[in-house]
């Protein structure tokens, strides 16, 4: 039976809704068809954002509660008139990427099921600078949000002592983005070293509340996260829709409006008639590019006061200058362990590491197996049942952890298996994971 489909008149264009009754978020029930209205209704603010940039599509097609994958390819079968742009990413490898002018090009996107927006931080015309330098406030679990508002505008003063301008806006998800224009004379590099420095500053006015460390077991408060204006990130463009339950967006706000606004005021039902009333509080973003001189002059501060590089993402070459990329919990296990002797560090590094630099679980865990699908994860965990059927009936429904793991290009599946249930002496060691993907092989 045949797709029905609809189409929509936009910009000049005519561009097809597949099962435009598809429904992407099942409690409210808002459909494909809801999507689409709703970013033609913030088209300006939305461009504003995400347009002339080079984009990854984010795809949710079966709605915010399934899966989704990264597609940095632009598709073959797309409109003649949706242009695209070759971008190199730092496995050295390219990919020719979407790039959308206008309505149209919002509405299709959104057709292909993404529900944010995910630009580059460079124009189209030139992917060696960036335009913008991304403040990401992310808090850790369990941070009221009066604190992620007070760390904003302490972001805010920061900003104006460097002699640049912050346009802040919802995430969306838990956070605040802050969004700062530069004139575009700098490197990525350079850019994330601003980043850094900005993040540290804020760190050193409010030690309480903020924080620029790396590493989770170190943080607290709310995570300044520099590494977003690394050179291949992405973060959700205003008046993106995000994958929550109630369909946030994450939209622009003025710093008035920052100390009282609450996340749940922000949906796709909401902020259309916010847009046509107020209009786009980040209409002069523009016009307010600014020089990054002050910002890096205080990283340099900071570097001779003894404070260098801080560690990269994992997938990122190591950089000159940055410290061990190993969390200081496994830093400090594996000094004793040199200490101890070399038969008692082998033992300690026999484990694959995890590429995901996240904190070793307390759990009694051991990890089955890493791979492209969560079908052949799956498999391999049967497999690892049949070799060890006596523990099987110890292991309850939440001992066995599916993790999505975000890869290059889509998501890769770990599967883990908590050990807590099981007798102590009956518990099987880590074995060589049965399956062993590597996303990261191809950058390394």
């Amino acid at each position: 039976m045949p797709t029905r489909s609809e189409i929509v008149e936009v910009s000049g264009r005519q561009v097809a809704i597949t099962n435009p009754d598809k429904v992407f978020f099942a409690g409210p029930g808002y459909t494909k068809r809801d999507l689409v209205a709703y970013y033609l209704a913030v088209a300006d603010g939305a461009l504003r954002g995400a347009g002339g940039r080079p984009m990854a599509l984010k795809r949710y097609v079966n709605g915010a509660d399934g899966d989704f994958f990264f597609q940095k390819r632009a598709p073959d079968s797309r409109p003649e008139w949706l242009r695209t742009v070759e971008l190199s990413f730092p496995s050295g490898r390219t990919a020719d990427e979407i790039v959308i002018d206008d309505a149209a090009g919002l509405a299709w996107i959104a057709n292909l099921g993404c529900l944010d927006l995910n630009p580059h931080a460079v124009r189209a015309d030139d992917l060696d600078h960036p335009d913008e330098l991304r403040v990401d406030l992310d808090p850790v679990p369990g941070v009221p949000w009066d604190d992620i508002r007070r760390v904003a505008l302490e972001v805010r003063e920061v900003l104006d002592d460097m002699g640049l301008v912050g346009w802040p806006k919802t995430s969306g998800s838990r956070g605040i983005h802050i969004n700062v224009r530069t004139e575009r004379r700098w490197s990525f590099d350079e850019v994330r070293r601003a980043a850094l420095a900005l993040a540290r500053e804020v760190e050193r006015r409010a030690p309480a509340i903020a924080t620029s460390k790396w590493w989770k077991e170190e943080r607290h408060g709310v995570f300044l996260d520099y590494n977003q204006n690394a050179k291949d990130r992405t973060v959700a463009s205003a008046y993106s829709v995000r994958p929550v339950p109630d369909a946030r967006v994450s939209a622009p706000l003025t710093w008035d409006e920052l100390p009282t606004c609450e996340l749940g005021d922000f949906t796709i039902a909401t902020v259309p008639a916010r847009f046509a009333a107020i209009g786009d509080p980040a209409v002069g973003i523009d016009l307010a590019a600014g020089s990054l001189d002050k910002l890096l002059e205080l990283s340099a501060q900071q570097a001779k006061a003894g404070q260098g590089d801080a560690p990269w993402p994992p997938n990122y070459a190591k950089a000159p200058g940055e410290p061990p990329r190993v969390a200081p919990s496994r830093a400090r296990k594996d000094g004793d362990d040199a200490a101890d002797g070399p038969a008692k560090a082998a033992a300690s590094t026999a484990r694959t590491p995890s590429p995901t630099g996240r904190r070793t679980s307390k759990k009694p865990l051991i990890e089955i197996a890493r791979a492209a699908t969560k079908e052949e994860a799956l498999a391999a965990f049967e497999r690892w049942k049949s070799r060890h059927e006596g523990v099987v009936p110890h292991l309850e429904t939440a001992d066995l952890l599916v993790d999505s793991m975000r890869g290059r290009f889509t998501l890769w599946y770990r599967i883990r298996v908590n050990l807590e249930h099981v007798p102590v002496s009956e518990r099987p060691a880590q074995e060589p994971l049965d399956a062993d993907y590597d996303p990261w092989a191809e950058v390394r």
